[in-house]
């Protein structure tokens, strides 16, 4: 796994050991980003899921003004840290909140804040032909705050595997799906 743009393309990341992380694969963050195109440049960025940290390191070497990453396990944490060490991006524009995602949601929303770019590929959920998703996918699109922390015109990306049929609640409008084997990133924007 690696970076594949701006300023520290082609550095290596490290990944947990285990099956603890299925990081987002390099053809897919690749796709990503090549849809995203300057909309990176400038972005106040959130990652739900770090897991590596590879999506907010990789929006912070195409230009990103800032990045947000959370994460909950403290040993994938202590990689991102790594990870961030190794592209020697500036650590003053990046944070990492070592917390649940939907507590980090519900304390980023009352805050106030907004990004122009919210990340999520959180683990797969099981297939769910003929009932209504439980992954955490869905739980991201149900979370009546997380539309609070996409900014007017921003874009939220999340990943999920193509057995995990999502319901769009009408808080979100989507405008892409990528596709690439399993995984689908969803790109929405808030209504």
């Amino acid at each position: 796994m690696r970076i594949i743009g701006g300023t520290a393309a082609g550095l290596i990341l490290k990944a947990p050991k285990g099956l603890g992380v299925r990081p987002t694969p390099d053809l897919v963050r690749q796709a990503v980003f090549n849809s995203l195109g300057g909309r990176v440049v400038g972005a106040r960025v959130l990652e739900l899921f770090g897991g590596t940290g590879a999506l907010s390191l990789e929006c912070l070497s195409r230009g990103a003004a800032n990045a947000v990453c959370v994460e909950l396990a403290r040993n994938h944490a202590r990689i991102i840290e790594q990870n961030l060490a190794i592209t020697r991006l500036p650590p003053e524009r990046f944070q990492l909140r070592v917390h649940d995602v939907f507590t980090a949601i519900s304390q980023l929303a009352a805050q106030g804040s907004q990004f122009e770019l919210i990340l999520a590929d959180p683990p797969f959920g099981e297939k769910n032909v003929g009932r209504r998703s439980t992954s955490l996918s869905q739980q991201l699109l149900d979370d009546k705050r997380l539309p609070l922390l996409l900014a007017p015109n921003g874009l939220f990306v999340l990943g999920h595997t193509k057995r995990d049929t999502l319901s769009v609640p009408p808080e979100w409008s989507e405008t892409k799906v990528l596709k690439h084997g399993d995984s689908l990133m969803n790109f929405l924007k808030r209504n």
